[in-house]
């Protein structure tokens, strides 16, 4: 199950450069929670690439004549030696499709624009932008690549470091997956979403309020290993890709409160997933509930679009279309900010054309 084997570099790798790459994170609305084998998902997901929250990578590379991974992590400047053995991990898996991994020794450095404690994926964002940065410095030395297949490989290798990082290597809507209900789509890579949307969907809001920035006490890994034995583990596999199609015309009529009851059901659902499973973990803290309580009060009293979604954690992302942001405003300056981690709230949007 291996598309994207090494290409033929038509280069020698006695060489030393560097390439640059940058790589958003992304918001799942339709969530994917279990997988099998290396990656593979067991249902699809759909998902907003976010615009201001990214990751900008520069993979400075040198050659060298042990037969062995080297590399170095930076973080804003600063080595972080606790990433190399995840990303030396990665090499081991990409190794058939990057044949040049043990030719050079390799300096990360990169830089979030969100903080990395935030809740957002920087998981998705960082390993997106390292997978374009491997099939760039592929392409400088020499390999050839078709129209599309250079993007689709980065989205295949970005998965094997992340599930959810294969979405993010394409902007606006993505799905990953396969299923009879997207054409073109894939367990092994992302597609872009192929299908009409409605412009209520154009420069749509997503602002992230950061309840709690400590470390998961649960981790993705663990909680996704978790569904194989889960009790209510199938049902959540179909009941995600009924979801999926039902997402499909919603997106294209544009009816917004139709698509947050489908999106904040979607997120409740993997919150009571965990919450089911054996041993039960709880990711949400006592200020999210709270946070819910007032979008829901809002809405109430409004009527107005305003949704949440949730990541595996505890933080809200608040998705509402641009026409109401001064409401949202205020509602976040006087009811929602207090309940946020100092105060802490980011505003991002996905753009989609």
């Amino acid at each position: 199950m291996n598309p994207f084997n090494a290409k033929n570099i038509q280069q020698n790798l006695e060489v030393s450069g560097s390439v640059k790459a940058k790589c958003p994170s992304n918001i799942a609305l339709i969530k994917y929670w279990g997988k099998k084998d290396i990656q593979i998902p067991m249902n699809p997901s759909l998902s907003f690439t976010l615009n201001e929250s990214y990751t900008e990578t520069t993979l400075a590379y040198s050659p060298k004549t042990t037969d062995d991974y080297s590399v170095k992590v930076y973080l804003d400047g600063e080595l972080k030696e606790s990433f190399a053995p995840k990303i030396i991990q990665f090499f081991e898996r990409i190794a058939e499709n990057i044949g040049f991994l043990k030719n050079f020794h390799f300096e990360l450095h990169t830089h979030n624009t969100f903080p990395h404690s935030s809740g957002i994926a920087s998981s998705a964002s960082g390993l997106g932008a390292l997978s374009l940065c491997l099939v760039d410095l592929e392409e400088k030395l020499g390999a050839e690549f078709l129209e599309g297949e250079k993007t689709q490989k980065a989205s295949y290798l970005a998965r094997l470091g992340s599930g959810s990082a294969c979405r993010s290597i394409y902007p606006g809507i993505t799905v990953w997956g396969e299923t009879d209900r997207v054409v073109g789509s894939s367990d092994l890579f992302a597609i872009p979403y192929p299908y009409q949307i409605h412009e209520n969907f154009r420069d749509y809001q997503d602002t992230i309020l950061l309840i709690d920035e400590g470390q998961k006490e649960v981790s993705s890994t663990v909680g996704h290993n978790l569904m194989n034995n889960h009790p209510y583990a199938e049902r959540r596999f179909s009941s995600a890709e009924e979801n999926l199609g039902t997402l499909i015309p919603i997106l294209e009529s544009g009816d917004l409160h139709e698509f947050g009851k489908l999106v904040e059901l979607e997120a409740l659902t993997l919150h009571a997933m965990m919450m089911t499973s054996s041993p039960y973990f709880i990711l949400m803290k006592p200020n999210t509930l709270k946070a819910i309580e007032e979008i829901w009060k809002f809405r109430k009293e409004t009527n107005l679009p305003l949704y949440f979604t949730l990541d595996a954690g505890a933080n809200i992302h608040m998705l509402y279309p641009s026409t109401i942001k001064t409401e949202v405003q205020n509602l976040i300056e006087n009811s929602l900010k207090s309940l946020c981690h100092a105060g802490k709230y980011i505003q991002d949007f996905v753009k989609i054309s």
